[in-house]
């Protein structure tokens, strides 16, 4: 080579890396902090509400259902105005619809299944659904509704609570005496006192999960309504906040169909991965950990809307299709996000509620839900979540702790029962310094497996009138003991109407402090 082009070669090679100094160095950051997500001990959000629905965290989403407080799921109990007694499932199911119940329990309570605004099935509580007899009684026998056990709810103008039913028959059913119902009853009503066919309803339990939207907007309403509220209720900037404020990692809950997007099974509706792909996307540009949370499991873990369900049954673990199809939508999962440098873990499944979730049905699942994790990456976390409704905390504390990269998930807070009623704001601080921190220490191991995580927790309580500085306080000392939770904790969420769960509200309003 002669000295000339040696010269030239000498000059490119000064003019590429001169060029290289220059790139503005966020983006060098940028790269070099994306080689890998964030470490224990983790300080997160939860984005509840966002890609898998709950109705209490934004109300407004159900605002334009037509008749939104007959969803599925909703629990209503009707009483005779002309026997002053209540509709019961006898024995609970399996046989006659009677009126002779003067208080209103479990039997006397019916579950919808929405067909449209109008139209519904009803179930009791042994799991059968109403329909009608050859004799015209109503009887609750069927395991499957079809078109016999569809009826249609009539509502008085101006009182919504006084209802007639119409029969598949096209007639009313009406409480002529205690013993039975029947639908025999014809279509002209003066809605008084003395019509048999009228009844006075009681709502006493409702969901507002996603089946309950989608069910109740219909396919191509809900796909326009859930897809804005995606595309708006966490954006870009949301990732930039919780960035900035001294955390280091979000929790987002899904449903099971979001495997199965862009059309999942009805009546879901697609487009939720995409708004998580986008997700991953600001994780890695904000250097923040992802904890993508199975939510809401096939069947469903637990009653609650968040989990999915229709009506409030609990079919999860019932069987091994629903466990081998669950394994596939963490397998979806997994495989999808493995390579995304913002994967922090994968939480296998949300809250299941002991005793329909047996321990063995949960042990199985664990272990084959951690097996499709790792087929795809060594170096995620496997979060598993406590079961619910057992006072055995440390059940799975051996089992999760002989797993590699296993994190056992307990969710603290000082609302929901009975315990938390009447504390003053004292004994609740008391009550997370001496119980909570004793609790944690119970599931943490001293040789860090599992690692310990507080997945959910809120600055919320009981107690009325609270001063701004009771917050705080409530806030910091939560922050103090979950903080030596050995993965990490996750407030419950980033944004809520309530004021107190929403921790983008508690920030703005220097009620919690999370820089250090």
């Amino acid at each position: 080579m002669s000295s000339a082009n040696t010269t030239v070669v000498h000059l490119v090679l000064l003019l590429l890396v001169c060029s290289s100094s220059l790139l503005p160095r966020s983006e060098g950051r940028r790269r070099l902090a994306s080689a890998a997500p964030p470490r224990p001990p983790i300080r997160a959000v939860n984005l509840g509400g966002w890609l898998l629905t709950e109705g209490w965290i934004l109300p407004s989403l159900f605002y334009g259902i037509l008749n939104n407080d007959t969803l599925d799921g909703t629990q209503l109990q009707f009483k005779s105005v002309t026997q002053n007694t209540y509709l019961a499932a006898d024995q609970g199911g399996g046989g006659a619809i009677l009126a002779d119940r003067t208080q209103a329990s479990s039997w006397e309570t019916f579950r919808l299944w929405r067909i449209n605004a109008t139209t519904y099935n009803f179930r009791v509580f042994a799991g059968q659904f109403w329909g009608v007899s050859s004799t015209g009684a109503v009887v609750a026998t069927a395991t499957t509704p079809g078109p016999s056990e569809t009826f249609q709810i009539v509502r008085r103008d101006g009182d919504p609570s006084r209802m007639r039913i119409r029969a598949p028959n096209g007639l009313f059913l009406q409480a002529k005496n205690k013993q039975s119902l029947t639908a025999d009853h014809g279509v002209d009503t003066d809605w008084s006192d003395s019509d048999p066919s009228v009844f006075e309803t009681t709502t006493v339990g409702r969901l507002q999960g996603e089946y309950q939207i989608c069910n109740g907007y219909g396919l191509t309403d809900a796909t326009k309504v859930l897809q804005d509220h995606w595309n708006t209720y966490i954006v870009e900037d949301d990732f930039s906040f919780v960035a900035s404020s001294g955390l280091n990692a979000v929790r987002i809950p899904v449903g099971w169909w979001i495997a199965s997007d862009p059309n999942p099974p009805l009546p879901f509706v697609g487009g939720s991965l995409k708004a998580l792909d986008q997700a991953f996307d600001w994780a890695d540009k904000y250097k923040l950990g992802v904890i993508v949370d199975l939510h809401a499991a096939p069947g469903s873990q637990n009653p609650w809307e968040h989990s999915g369900s229709r009506d409030g049954s609990q079919d999860w673990g019932t069987s091994d299709a629903n466990i081998a199809q669950t394994v596939q939508v963490i397998e979806f999962l997994a495989a999808r996000y493995a390579n995304r440098t913002s994967l922090l873990a994968v939480e296998l499944l949300n809250e299941p509620l002991a005793p329909g979730a047996t321990l063995s049905s949960v042990k199985k699942y664990y272990q084959d839900g951690y097996n499709a994790v790792r087929r795809h990456t060594s170096t995620a976390y496997v979060i598993m979540s406590n079961r619910l409704g057992t006072n055995e905390t440390t059940e799975l504390l051996q089992f999760a702790g002989s797993f590699s990269g296993s994190v056992l998930d307990v969710h603290y807070y000082n609302l929901f029962t009975s315990t938390f009623t009447n504390l003053t704001v004292q004994q609740n601080i008391d009550y997370v310094k001496n119980n909570r921190s004793s609790d944690l220490a119970t599931v943490t191991k001293q040789n860090g497996s599992p690692l310990t995580f507080v997945g959910e927790w809120v600055a919320e309580w009981n107690v009325p009138e609270a001063s701004k500085a009771d917050y705080q306080r409530f806030a910091q000392v939560q922050e103090d003991v979950y903080g030596r939770a050995t993965f990490g904790w996750a407030y419950w969420t980033l944004k809520n109407v309530n004021l107190a769960w929403s921790l983008e509200w508690m920030i703005k309003n220097g009620v919690i402090s999370l820089k250090t």
